[in-house]
């Protein structure tokens, strides 16, 4: 290791290893420090509950991976990456054995919705069709870290996307196109009558069309372990079970750049109060299972899915959602579930299955959501728990612990409402700086937000690398 580097990351998580990779293709001398054994944050992958079935114990399903523009920057393939897809991004089943779909093509998710909603969801989608890869630069380098390759699209997609989602989906006339868009903004884990949570729904949606909502082989560590294997082939060190409490902690270097909580950050760094005024959101309670066959779903669509949302009205999603941010655990939670076997059989062994759920809950509950999403996955698959081999349960507490981003168990790093979603850590231009001109953050809690897709991390490097050059670098 050189005497002095010119950055040290804290974090191996895919944003620091994102700003690290970003660096040392630079020509810069990186290492990353992980407090736990292996890298990857909320991208791993792990025997959770069986041997031979490997879990995925946060993210999974990756729309915003494969389309991410830090990721199709870097040979990720060339280090193991794959991309998988299954049949449907995504099915939304009801009761009666229908399901509306998110496909790939914009017409079969279109016709899911009926003849009544099929036009309007076609008109909404309609301006960014072709686009995705100029918005996508475009919207996930907000607040501008470059200038906007389509200013016009940008801000048709920023005046639309910036009204609360409950304002889009009275566009629609029946409730499966409701709550289905419904439920993509649930993946925000915030309510639907937010500032700019129709921007939510229209990038997941546009995702969907544009690159699908794919997997990766082997699970998500395989994301984290691409970037660590290309972080060193160009001369960058990862550093494991390494914990930093003080700068002093870490070698001298030009810049530190910190993959953490903003809390964690001015703890070590010793800003004081910098980010007391940052609100960490709503949690989940996570199941992951091992099936004895795949999930025995009423409706067709759901059985080819890579990704099921159990809501299953958008009401039923909007009070679950709101309930779980006003600190009450729903009665009948709003569900988000993974099958990642059914396009990666290696995921578990032979006629077996993994499937990944969780359900929304208050910051650090305590209790136990278990029986209330089972009932809830029984409705639309009825037989289900006669096929569970084990499971593998994590509320709050138990995510905290797993991942100190996770702010009382708050998997997105940060609550996804109002201002926040769009100025955060704090109201500023330069999100990643901070007090120290050599400290940098770069996690889920600085633009773009939460999602596996690295931008973050990309974001925050071309302003440790604007730092480096003003010194002399």
């Amino acid at each position: 290791m050189p005497s002095m580097l010119d950055a040290v990351v804290v974090g191996a998580g895919p944003n620091g290893l994102t700003a690290a990779v970003e660096l040392a293709r630079r020509g810069c001398s990186v290492a990353v420090f992980e407090a736990k054994s292996t890298v990857g944050g909320g991208a791993r992958t792990e025997e959770l509950t069986l041997p031979g079935f490997r879990h995925d114990p946060c993210s999974a399903v990756h729309p915003l991976g494969v389309g991410s523009p830090a990721f199709k920057d870097l040979p990720l393939e060339r280090y193991g990456l794959e991309w998988l897809h299954a049949r449907l991004p995504m099915a939304h089943p009801w009761e009666d054995g229908t399901a509306a779909v998110l496909a790939r093509s914009v017409s079969e998710t279109a016709a899911s919705f009926g003849p009544r909603d099929a036009g309007t969801y076609r008109r909404l989608v309609a301006p960014y069709l072709g686009k995705w890869d100029t918005l996508a630069r475009d919207f996930m380098s907000l607040p501008l870290t470059a200038l906007p390759r389509d200013p016009v699209t940008l801000a048709r997609f920023g005046i639309g996307g910036l009204q609360p989602s409950t304002w889009l989906l009275r566009r629609f006339k029946d409730d499966k196109a409701r709550a289905l868009f419904a439920g993509l903004v649930g993946h925000a884990i915030a309510p639907l009558d937010g500032l700019a949570t129709s921007a939510i729904g229209l990038v997941f949606a546009l995702a969907a069309h544009a690159g699908g909502w794919p997997l990766p082989r082997g699970g998500s560590q395989a994301i984290s372990d691409a970037l660590a294997a290309y972080l060193k082939d160009l001369g960058g060190a990862v550093h494991t079970d390494y914990e930093v409490k003080r700068l002093d902690d870490l070698p001298p270097a030009r810049a530190y750049v910190f993959d953490t909580a903003p809390s964690a950050l001015a703890r070590i760094a010793g800003f004081g109060g910098l980010y007391d005024g940052y609100r960490h959101g709503a949690s989940v309670f996570k199941i992951d299972y091992a099936l004895d066959g795949p999930v025995p779903w009423t409706a067709e669509e759901a059985r080819h899915a890579g990704t099921v949302q159990i809501g299953p009205g958008s009401r039923d999603i909007g009070l679950a959602l709101r309930q779980a941010s006003t600190g009450t655990a729903p009665r009948t939670p709003f569900l988000i579930t993974a099958q990642p076997s059914l396009v990666d059989p290696g995921r578990a062994p032979e006629g077996r299955h993994v499937f990944w759920a969780y359900g929304h809950v208050p910051q650090r509950w305590e209790g136990d959501l278990t029986e209330a999403m089972e009932r809830q996955i029984e409705r639309f698959a009825p037989g289900f728990r006669d096929r569970i081999l084990a499971r593998a349960v994590a509320g709050p507490p138990e995510l905290a612990a797993r991942n100190a981003n996770y702010v009382g168990g708050d998997i997105a790093c940060g609550a996804a409402r109002g201002l926040q979603l769009i100025l955060r850590p704090r109201l500023t231009l330069r999100p990643y700086h901070t007090p120290h001109p050599a400290v940098f953050l770069c996690s889920a809690a600085t633009p773009p937000g939460p999602g596996v897709h690295g931008m973050s991390g990309h974001n925050a490097a071309k302003a440790v690398w604007r730092h480096l050059r003003s010194t002399g670098r």
